[in-house]
């Protein structure tokens, strides 16, 4: 009998990194349209600028720098492009967009070695380092559908993030939630449209690209966190609205609004950044859904997704190490 002695993988399909790469990008175009349909111009120049300066960057790194074949075919920097305009606003000047694309890129991934080895999303990576350099173009939000024709010129105003941590409670009563799900709302280009965003999220689960243990544990902690926060929240003025309901809410709309959706589903689960295990999944989007609820109501910021992706990024090793799947041929609990 011969034995062939060969390392991991020693299980394969036919799901290559272009496969998941691609299918992601197409998750992502039902959100895209909606971006193109209420900010216009604006995120299609965004979009296209971040793209192309995400896979020109990476094509002259691993040409030029790294000596190497350039990989650009495979999409990722195709994707990490999209996932960066999306947290992006739809007025940022180009070069902005381009700098990020640099960070996202040159930094956050090939420094680290390139696809498959980098510590933290590089979009997001990207996103958190324009927020901190140029906090005033970064937080100007233009309204939907009345800036649609305009690109830096638009009219603009505050989220409903802000508008929550600023006016507190009162605020709650003048939101139409309706307009959160089919993304009627000011923000990044990829924090409008709900409904999008979860037509994306079946059809990742459909072709079996992620799971369900991170969004859902994401999502489930934020609404529980969220829920709980509000119950012993002072309601002011409105007697008349039942402390659950209010409750119930104000946690949804923690839900719909700002990143959350886009985070938890598309950059959360993004394979090199989080565990390897289901039990370490739901343990990392529990860390994640807390972080962010925490950064919203404390911070100094109204959103704090991507601050608690990337934080929980940096505990991915650690949960690896200590949740590790039973081995092979072992029955014992």
């Amino acid at each position: 009998m011969e034995l062939t002695v060969s390392p991991a993988p020693h299980i394969h399909d036919n799901l290559t990194v272009s496969k998941c790469m691609y299918n992601v990008i197409i998750a992502l175009l039902p959100a895209f349209a909606v971006s193109l349909y209420f900010f216009g111009i604006g995120a299609l120049i965004v979009t296209l600028s971040s793209i192309l300066s995400c896979v020109i960057v990476e094509y002259l790194i691993q040409k030029y720098l790294l000596k190497e074949k350039p990989s650009i075919g495979n999409g990722s920097a195709i994707l990490t492009g999209l996932l960066l305009a999306f947290n992006l606003p739809s007025n940022l000047p180009i070069w902005i967009v381009v700098i990020g694309s640099i960070v996202a890129i040159g930094i956050a991934k090939m420094s680290f070695g390139g696809l498959g080895n980098n510590l933290f999303n590089p979009a997001l990576a990207g996103r958190v380092f324009l927020l901190i350099s140029f906090p005033t173009q970064m937080t100007q939000w233009p309204r939907p559908i009345v800036s649609r024709w305009n690109y830096t010129d638009t009219e603009t105003g505050a989220t409903l993030l802000s508008k929550l941590k600023e006016e507190g409670s009162q605020w709650i009563e003048q939101i139409d939630i309706a307009n959160l799900w089919i993304g009627n709302q000011g923000g990044s280009l990829g924090e409008v449209g709900a409904i999008a965003l979860l037509i994306g999220f079946a059809y990742l689960l459909y072709r079996k690209i992620i799971s369900w243990h991170i969004p859902v544990s994401i999502l489930l902690t934020v609404f529980l966190f969220s829920f709980v926060l509000a119950c012993g929240q002072e309601t002011g003025n409105m007697q008349n609205i039942p402390m659950w309901q209010y409750a119930f809410d104000f946690a949804l709309i923690q839900l719909l609004s700002g990143g959350l959706l886009l985070g938890a589903i598309y950059m959360a689960t993004d394979y090199v950044t989080s565990p390897m295990t289901s039990k370490g999944m739901i343990i990392y989007g529990i860390g994640i859904g807390i972080l962010t609820v925490v950064i919203r109501q404390w911070g100094g910021y109204p959103e704090g997704v991507s601050f608690a992706i990337l934080i929980m990024n940096a505990f991915t090793p650690l949960i690896n190490n200590y949740i590790k799947p039973k081995r092979f041929g072992n029955h014992r609990s």
